[in-house]
């Protein structure tokens, strides 16, 4: 994922940063233990921030690690955190760390994303829902929103599928508000695109109003949005957590998601389990 080089200067961008996370001048300045007064000189281009200053405005503002190196670089100054390939022999220990946490969830679905949402690990019970999948859908690299939203992925079995892909559309929508990448807008552009299957209950005007309202249904837990897939003449059902990496100092790291889908009713861990069995 690339990040797109700005000519406005590091103070145009701090501020950016700023304003989108809602935080005034003075609470800045408080936070970073600086004054109102830098912090403007610093944003409208009077003052030229220390690198130190920079690194301690993004922590503060939450930037994400690849954007903290565009900082960096739109100060003159060198970038601070690396990009290490996921298969790099120095990543030998988290990959394997990965693996152990994938294995130890069986026999419920776990994956791993990159900031694309490539897929770099996945389980065993991952890899059984993704029957009935394209062939070329599953031709390296894997992309878990193309799988899932592709009417030759897992869409036709998705059963709240409207929901679902309003879900994951919202998500990546939140993340290019992050991080400025052409590869994740071109993803979007082109996951948004995609039709409904045909015959899928949520296809033409017999289907899910625009609420997203999948219609009537087994009763489901209201704590999160569910995913509620068919499986050999079985219905599914899920909800997801997304863990990441405290503090990373590599951006392939900070990118890494780790997502679970937690079984949300007891059919669903019986079916599961009987397939591990």
């Amino acid at each position: 994922m690339t990040t797109l080089a700005s000519d406005t200067g590091v103070g145009p961008l701090l501020r950016g940063w700023r304003e989108r996370r809602r935080v005034s001048q003075l609470e800045l300045a408080l936070r970073a233990d600086s004054s109102t007064r830098h912090i403007s000189f610093v944003e409208n281009g009077r003052s030229r921030p220390s690198e130190e200053m920079i690194l301690r405005l993004a922590e503060h503002l939450d930037v994400p690690v690849r954007e903290r190196n565009a900082l960096l670089l739109a100060g003159g100054y060198a970038p601070r955190y690396t990009e290490t390939s996921y298969d790099d022999p120095s990543m030998g220990a988290l990959r394997e760390g990965l693996q152990q946490l994938l294995h130890g969830y069986e026999p419920y679905p776990a994956i791993v994303l990159d900031g694309v949402y490539d897929v770099v690990a996945a389980n065993l019970g991952m890899t059984r829902l993704l029957e009935g999948v394209a062939d070329h859908l599953l031709t390296p690299p894997l992309n878990g929103i193309r799988i899932v939203l592709h009417p030759e992925g897992m869409a036709p079995r998705i059963l709240n599928l409207r929901q679902w892909r309003s879900h994951l559309l919202h998500q990546m929508e939140s993340q290019m508000s992050l991080v400025r990448s052409d590869p994740l807008r071109k993803l979007y552009d082109e996951v948004a695109s995609y039709p409904f299957p045909d015959g899928h209950p949520d296809h033409g005007p017999g289907g899910a109003d625009a609420s997203g309202d999948p219609g009537p249904g087994p009763a489901m837990p209201c704590f999160a949005l569910p995913l509620r897939i068919a499986h050999r003449g079985r219905e599914l059902s899920f909800v997801s957590s997304i863990s990441t990496f405290n503090t990373p100092m590599d951006v392939t790291v900070a990118e890494l998601a780790i997502e679970t889908f937690l079984p949300a009713d007891a059919a669903t861990v019986d079916h599961l389990r009987s397939l591990s069995a």
